[in-house]
């Protein structure tokens, strides 16, 4: 068997139990069996360790919405500034279809959507996102619409979140012929998530934790989940 073949098996065989049972309840043993490999070895030789793997499996979807991602956000910027309540809803869009184009992808699109919840909710989170993602130019361009307040409650992030368990959810269901009407419902309650108001008391107890830790007036950086 070509060493592609078998790295393709692997991934495939990955995603898919990653998703059912869990990316940590599974075994690379299992893994390996489920792919077919004879060698008990060839999982390790071609990832080393279920971190390559996992990476590998994500690596397998990320290019697509990525670029997607980044040509909504390109197109947000040309089309300049907007009332808040459009470029919110705009914005909400960028995040949440280029993975929901997921749901209809028949490689292992709805896998990656049940995994991608996991790793949103491991502490800390887990996105992956390096230098120059789309997640992180997203942020950058929400923070605007939002009040200070909001960015260090980590508002960005529960859209974030809210988006990928509601798409895991419908990931998890049986097909359905049409995810349209889904699709601009989840991006109407992300955009709703951006605009939810601060209120006094949510404010006031935000302030007592952050002087209680010593952070006064919430003057420090935002941490990357905000």
């Amino acid at each position: 068997m070509a060493a592609e073949t078998t790295v393709r098996r692997l991934v495939d065989a990955a995603e898919r139990l990653f998703a059912e049972r869990g990316i940590d309840a599974v075994s690379l043993r299992e893994i390996n069996a489920a792919a077919g490999q004879r060698n008990s070895t060839a999982l390790q030789y071609h990832f080393g360790d279920r971190a390559g793997l996992l990476k590998a499996v994500l690596a397998k979807h990320r290019p697509e919405i990525e670029a997607r991602r980044h040509q909504l956000l390109d197109e947000y910027e040309a089309r300049g500034p907007l009332p808040p309540v459009q470029a919110r809803r705009t914005l909400a869009a960028a995040l949440v279809r280029p993975a929901a184009a997921k749901l209809a992808d028949p490689d292992g699109g709805r896998a990656y959507l049940r995994v991608m919840e996991q790793l949103v909710h491991r502490v800390p989170p887990s996105l992956p996102d390096d230098g120059g993602g789309s997640i992180g130019r997203w942020r950058e361009l929400v923070a605007p619409l939002l009040p200070e307040t909001a960015v260090r409650l980590h508002q960005r992030f529960m859209a974030i979140r809210m988006t990928y368990v509601e798409l895991a959810r419908r990931a998890g269901a049986a097909p359905a012929r049409d995810d349209r009407l889904f699709t601009s419902h989840l991006i109407d309650v992300v955009a709703a998530v951006l605009a939810s108001e601060v209120s006094d008391e949510t404010a006031r107890l935000l302030a007592e934790r952050e002087q209680a830790a010593g952070r006064p007036g919430g003057s420090q950086t935002p941490n990357a989940s905000g």
